[in-house]
């Protein structure tokens, strides 16, 4: 699914414009990327949760080259999937 389609399904159930369902779905993801950018852990109930995990520094190589290149640390962002979450996948 696209953010496109996201937005077109949001605005047929919640019966508001294009438009409007768009704000919605940018409003909800803003919210998202800014909790995990001030390090919270984002919980939705019966679907799953969104956390950083840190990535440490280490020596990669770069596979044109071969060179050894060192990759500096970093958050990566997760998510794990709820109990419902899965249940209603594997039905």
């Amino acid at each position: 699914m696209t953010k496109a389609e996201l937005i077109e399904r949001v605005a047929v159930a919640t019966d508001v414009t294009k438009k409007q369902a768009e704000a919605i779905v940018d409003t909800v993801f803003d919210a998202i990327v800014r909790s995990l950018k001030e390090g919270q852990k984002i919980e939705l109930r019966g679907f799953g949760s969104f956390r950083l995990r840190e990535r440490g520094a280490r020596m990669g190589r770069n596979p044109k080259t071969g060179v050894k290149v060192s990759v500096p640390a970093k958050k990566i962002p997760y998510f794990k999937p709820g109990k419902e979450l899965k249940e209603l996948i594997n039905r």
